[in-house]
């Protein structure tokens, strides 16, 4: 599965592959990047590989030799990350037909009701998929929770969610319900799940992997309507996130895709009426708590959460302190999603924020049509950069092209 279809070549920001038949010291291939007019840092890039090369065992490097991460996947798609490339250059990479010298990547794991995600020696995040165990012994037992991700961790090591928080107990680092809604002639709330009219529910991981471009999960939930008798599937839902090992330098980040496709289990839709919240949220940590201890930076340049609140923009970082160092995630709204770019919910007092689409109106999610939503994710030590985040959108909105041009 791509998270987008593969461009064609057509631009100066332009990848070309010319693949061929050599033997092991000749290049089997030639990659040439231009960048454009954007700078290119960390950036995933996709390539269709022939049938008759998905099965060799290649390696890439650059103009200097030295090694370029690459990946081949299931799906008969490489992948490439380009470390580094300035606006309006060039880069060359060549494919060998040789064991690669495997580069420090990404390794995912099944750890009991987990999915851990790490890079070499230090974590990343982790993915809830069954339902942990309730943190505190009063809490109801309808708030029971899993498919979302919680703890998130920045390259220091510090944690920037939190779970089960007292004020608001239905919040979970980063995950996906719908609030204000209506399915046939019942409102289930699938948020706030303390008044139990709605559940979103982990129902299983579809597979996992790790690799030197790209670590990831795909795994499947489902809406559950309480309100109707014995209650009734609303929606099915696919998570799909991938992970990619970003350089070391003088700032080291996280980055992450997260791909939600939702569909319509009957032949009802969900209606999902004006509301101010609802849709993709992520709860900071408990030390960012109060008006004070929470910083906010939209792409629009906004940094009162209250004036922010409501307006749309490409991207918005939403950061605090954990226990006196400063840390937070930079959650970018790529521009093929519904209402683009989205508006914002961010909370006047607490680490809350939400992309909700439907704060401009009603909307629905209709059967037959998949609703697809995709974010990508920029977890960083210290105070936001608003250039280099938005240099991080446009890569990600514009990702490199690419054509493939076959030889004899």
């Amino acid at each position: 599965m791509h998270p987008h279809p593969l461009p064609l070549f057509g631009s100066a920001g332009a990848l070309m592959l010319v693949l061929g038949i050599g033997t092991a010291a000749e290049p089997v291939a030639t990659i040439n990047i231009g960048a454009g007019g954007s700078a290119r840092m960390n950036s995933p890039v996709a390539f269709a590989v022939p049938p008759e090369m998905q099965s060799a065992r290649l390696s890439a490097s650059d103009s200097r030799g030295q090694p370029v991460p690459l990946q081949l996947d299931a799906n008969g798609t490489g992948w490439l990350l380009v470390r580094d490339l300035p606006a309006r250059s060039q880069a060359a990479i060549q494919l060998h037909r040789r064991v690669p010298d495997t580069p420090e990547g990404i390794s995912v794991h099944r750890v009991g009701r987990k999915v851990e995600v790490w890079q070499g020696r230090r974590r990343v995040m982790d993915y809830q998929a069954e339902p942990g165990e309730l943190p505190r012994g009063d809490i109801d037992p309808a708030f029971v929770r899993g498919g979302y991700l919680h703890p998130i961790m920045t390259p220091s090591g510090t944690v920037i969610t939190d779970d089960f928080p007292p004020n608001h107990i239905h919040h979970h680092g980063i995950w996906f319900p719908w609030t204000k809604t209506r399915f046939e002639d019942r409102e289930p709330d699938f948020w706030n799940m303390g008044q139990k009219k709605g559940r979103v529910e982990f129902v299983r991981l579809d597979r996992h992997w790790s690799g030197p471009v790209h670590g990831g999960f795909v795994a499947e939930h489902r809406f559950v309507d309480l309100l109707a008798p014995e209650g009734k599937m609303v929606l099915n839902e696919t998570w799909q996130l991938r992970t990619y090992p970003t350089a070391a330098g003088d700032r080291q980040v996280w980055m992450f895709d997260l791909e939600s496709t939702q569909t319509c289990a009957t032949d009802s839709p969900l209606l999902l009426p004006e509301y101010h919240y609802g849709g993709l949220g992520f709860r900071g940590h408990w030390d960012w708590n109060g008006a004070a201890n929470t910083r906010f930076l939209t792409s629009n340049g906004e940094t009162d959460r209250v004036k922010g609140h409501a307006t749309r923009a490409n991207w918005c970082f939403i950061g605090g302190e954990t226990g006196g160092r400063p840390a937070g995630i930079a959650i970018l709204c790529h521009p093929d999603n519904f209402r683009a770019p989205q508006p914002m919910r961010l909370h006047p007092t607490e680490p809350f924020f939400c992309f909700a689409p439907q704060q401009l109106g009603d909307m629905s999610i209709e059967p037959g049509k998949p609703y697809v939503s995709r974010y990508r994710f920029i977890v960083m030590d210290g105070a936001p950069d608003r250039a280099q985040i938005d240099a991080w959108w446009r890569d990600y909105a514009e990702p490199p092209k690419v054509e493939v041009t076959w030889t004899n």
